[in-house]
């Protein structure tokens, strides 16, 4: 069992609303623990992707790391301790990690896109920031923002408080509503990587807006707004699902019809 939850967005809104946020995702996921401590112990298949945008803006120096969130951090190193793997694929409003993540808590963090076999599946798992092709002025400066000297200049010329004050304050911009050309620009760009390449099952996030859509060349999931929506994706023998968690369980979400859907 593979399970994947994306958008976040922890540090979003109220202290309370971001609270209870964190408070659900540690819920489902000790819901799905013993589950996937024992698929891992079979051998199977069986770990939690991060699919970006789990912070609503994440700065990490070198000797700090911004405050709070811890319970989510400690079920994720003690999720790794036991042998269980969390791959952590950074959005756009949290690339700049350094090595907290990996060497505290035994997180892997990947930068590009994760290109992986899962329950016979070849899978292409991305945030998706940089598939909209009417972001223009973002997916010029993504390659800038993300290079390592961005980074490094950043971090030297905003201490920690200002630093992180001014992301803040950038990250602010915006209600997270679902934008339906951001949502049919990505299902696009699942739909071309389902036919262009060996990939059969293609995850991404960033659009806020929980879908899975089967094609001839495969089945696209986005795990949706986990910060508003509280939706996440699986896979598992049995197949990909879209799911809610409702404060007890996770419930299965329909299938998208892909014939309603726009092709680019």
């Amino acid at each position: 069992m593979i399970l994947f939850l994306s958008d976040l967005h922890l540090g979003r809104g109220t202290a309370a609303e971001s609270a209870a946020a964190e408070r659900d995702a540690v819920a489902l996921l000790h819901a799905h623990e013993d589950a996937l401590a024992e698929a891992h112990d079979r051998g199977d298949d069986a770990g939690l992707f991060l699919v970006g945008d789990v912070f609503d803006q994440f700065i990490e120096y070198r000797h700090l790391v911004p405050k709070g969130f811890v319970r989510l951090q400690g079920l994720l190193a003690a999720w790794t301790d036991a042998g269980i793997p969390v791959t952590y694929v950074v959005g756009n409003r949290d690339p700049w990690h350094l090595d907290y993540f990996e060497n505290e808590l035994g997180v892997r963090v990947e930068r590009d896109a994760v290109r992986a076999r899962m329950h016979g599946r070849t899978a292409y798992i991305a945030h998706g920031d940089g598939g909209v092709p009417d972001e223009r002025v973002y997916n010029l400066l993504r390659p800038l923002l993300r290079h390592p000297w961005a980074y490094r200049l950043y971090r030297t010329l905003t201490p920690g408080d200002s630093g992180y004050a001014l992301a803040r304050a950038i990250a602010r911009r915006g209600d997270g509503t679902p934008e339906p050309r951001v949502v049919d620009a990505l299902r696009a760009a699942a739909r071309r990587t389902l036919t262009d390449t060996p990939a059969d099952f293609v995850v991404l996030g960033h659009s806020h807006h929980a879908e899975r859509s089967d094609f001839p060349g495969g089945t696209y999931l986005n795990p949706g707004y986990w910060f508003a929506d509280r939706t996440l994706a699986r896979l598992d023998a049995s197949g990909p699902a879209l799911l809610r968690w409702t404060g007890r369980t996770a419930t299965p979400l329909p299938c998208n019809n892909p014939a309603t859907h726009p092709v680019f």
